[in-house]
This record gives C-alpha cells, sequence and structure tokens, in this order.
C-alpha cells in the first residue's frame, strides 16, 4: 500500500447507533486537559474526522472516537468524540462504544462479572460500570457529568413554524427540547425526514434566540441538537417515554441517545415528573432502550444539576484499516445533501 496515512478503527454500534473506535494509527493529540487535546484535534487536525466521516470512507450515519491515554491520573483512558460536525464534549452512545472495544479488544482487560472503569472525557471525568460474561462486554452503565436545566418553557421563532415552545438542558451537550405531539409527531420511523427538516429548524432558532453558556466552561456555549420528545408513562421498572434526537447536519439518532436521555432527565427532575433513583426507560425510534436514573443532586456552577447514571448495550461490527492514498482527490473526503441534508 502506499497510503501516507493509516487509521485502525473498530466498529461498534450502541443500541443502533453506529460509533466506530479509533485503536491505532494516530497520536495523543497536545493538550493538558481532554478538552485542550479536543479543541487542538478540531482547529489543527480536523482532516482526521473528516477522512473517517464523510464520504467515500464515512457515511452520515457515523460517529467516531479516539481512544487516548487519559490526562487525568485517576483514569483509565481518555476519549474525544467526533460527530458528523461537532467535537462534542460528552455522548452516551460513544461512551458505550468506546468502552465496548477497549474491553473486547483487550485494549484494557476486562474483570468479570463488572470492569469498573474511568474515562476521561472533554466534559469531564465519567465513571463506568460494565457487565462482563465469557469475554463479552454485555452492559455499559456510565455515571454522566452533571445534568442541569437552562432555559424552561422558553418561545422561539422557528422558520415555517411560528413560535415554538421549548426547553433547553445540558446532558453532556446542549439541547431543545420539544414535545413530539404537540408539534405533530408520533416518534415513527416514518416521519423521519420530516423530524430532520424540523428539528434542524428549532436547533438553529434556538441557538441564535437563546443563550446557552455552561456556568463551569464558557467554551461549551450553543445549542446543537434538538430532542423530540414523547408523553411520559409509568411502567414497571418506573417511568418510559420514546424520544429521537436530531444530529447536524441532519439525521436522526438511531439509539436513545446518552446524553439526551441525561439532559431530559434534568429537565424531568426539575419539573417533578421524576425523583431521584427513579428509572427512564427511554426508547429510541427504532425501538431500542437505554435506562437513565437520576443518582444523585449536584450542582454545576452555580447552577443545580442532577448526576444522572445511563445504561446501554454496545456490539462490535467489524475492525477495518482506512488509508489515505496520496492521490486520492478527496483527502478530507465530501457531502452531497441527497443524503447528508444541507
Amino acid at each position: 500500500m502506499r497510503w501516507s496515512r493509516t487509521v485502525t478503527v473498530v466498529g461498534v454500534h450502541a443500541e443502533g447507533e453506529v460509533g466506530g473506535v479509533i485503536t491505532g494509527g494516530v497520536l495523543p493529540p497536545p493538550g493538558a486537559s481532554m478538552f485542550e487535546r479536543m479543541c487542538h484535534l478540531r482547529d489543527h487536525d480536523d482532516g482526521l474526522r473528516k477522512l473517517l466521516l464523510f464520504e467515500p470512507r464515512g457515511a452520515v450515519n457515523h460517529a467516531v472516537n479516539l481512544v487516548t491515554p487519559p490526562c487525568a491520573p485517576e483514569a483509565d483512558f481518555g476519549l474525544i468524540i467526533m460527530e458528523s460536525e461537532f467535537y462534542v464534549p460528552m455522548s452516551g452512545s460513544n461512551m458505550i462504544c468506546a468502552v465496548t472495544a477497549v474491553l473486547e479488544t483487550g485494549l484494557l482487560p476486562m474483570r468479570e462479572p463488572e470492569t469498573l472503569l474511568t474515562v476521561d472525557t472533554p466534559g469531564g471525568l465519567v465513571r463506568v460500570t460494565a457487565s462482563c460474561r465469557d469475554g463479552r462486554c454485555e452492559r455499559v452503565r456510565f455515571r454522566n457529568v452533571p445534568s442541569f436545566v437552562l432555559h424552561r418553557d422558553r418561545m422561539v421563532e422557528v422558520e415555517g413554524l411560528g413560535s415554538v415552545r421549548i426547553d433547553v438542558a445540558y446532558g453532556g451537550m446542549m439541547y431543545a427540547i420539544v414535545d413530539a405531539e404537540g408539534l405533530g409527531f408520533a416518534l415513527v420511523r416514518d416521519e423521519a425526514r420530516d423530524l430532520v427538516a424540523t428539528g434542524e429548524r428549532i436547533k438553529t432558532a434556538a441557538a441564535e434566540q437563546l443563550s446557552a453558556v455552561h456556568p463551569e466552561n464558557p467554551e461549551i456555549h450553543t445549542v446543537n441538537q434538538t430532542l423530540f420528545a414523547g408523553p411520559l408513562a409509568a411502567n414497571a421498572a418506573g417511568k418510559t417515554a420514546r424520544n429521537t434526537v436530531v444530529i447536524s447536519p441532519g439525521r436522526l439518532d438511531r439509539s436513545p441517545c446518552g446524553t439526551g436521555t441525561s439532559a431530559r432527565l434534568a429537565l424531568l427532575h426539575a419539573q417533578g415528573q421524576i425523583g431521584v433513583g427513579e428509572v427512564l426507560d427511554h426508547v429510541s425510534i427504532i425501538g431500542s432502550h437505554f435506562f437513565g436514573k437520576v443518582e444523585e443532586l449536584a450542582w454545576a456552577g452555580d447552577v443545580p444539576a442532577v448526576v444522572n447514571s445511563i445504561s446501554g448495550r454496545g456490539f462490535v461490527t467489524g475492525i477495518a484499516q482506512y488509508g489515505l492514498d496520496p492521490a486520492d482527490p478527496y483527502p478530507e473526503g465530501f457531502t452531497v445533501p441527497d443524503l447528508w441534508f444541507r
């Protein structure tokens, strides 16, 4: 091969959401923290994200994760999360993918019946419990960074929709949370294109009209996803609801979305609809499940917050090597709006 760059990626999905995990071919970016490393990668080597996520090597429904040595001494590994348009501080589905890949490929030792890990992310330290049996990582539960509500019942003007009531909450990313039924959605697969178009307009309006700044890290400062929330109902485990999240440039998260679930738990707790220790069975557009629970009350700076645990399953789908031929006319890939929406 005459490749000028070779990258090894373990393919994983978490309850349907694809999150490839880079295990070879990329050195850790410089930086004293994972947030600094993420910013350096974004600002100085964004070609890696484009190489792996854009066509012809990638796909619109993929994310990719870089596993590195940690910056924090108490952590087991570091994680930088790359989505189609954004580098995000934290992602639940990608955390599940990364832990599954790290343990099942032997990058870190697997201990049965449980492997305890601490993962250093740009959003903060995340404590993980992986349930393991017969060499397999059967379920990953992580204790997320503090989640909180920044806006409740705010009206924003949305192109083509008029005034829309939204809430804004943080669960590792900033979410505009809207009532799906109120906008005429049942959260079924046939609505996917309309959900994407509507969700992107809502996100854009919320980002322009509402300030959303993390109280402890002002560099996290904009709404970048829309969560359509289905009605809450009681079940044997506690509460359940459907949801779907629109990921830019315009697709639906196939999983129930880990940080979205965490943001919704923060909102439900603030609304008095779910208590500490109560379980939320969050159901995705394809019928997969994440289980979230408010573990304890907390603060994010001077903002009341909750610490949630989220659990789901990851499945390894393959191992691939991606390369860059120096003569390739598309070294950073391309997007076409028939699939990439814009």
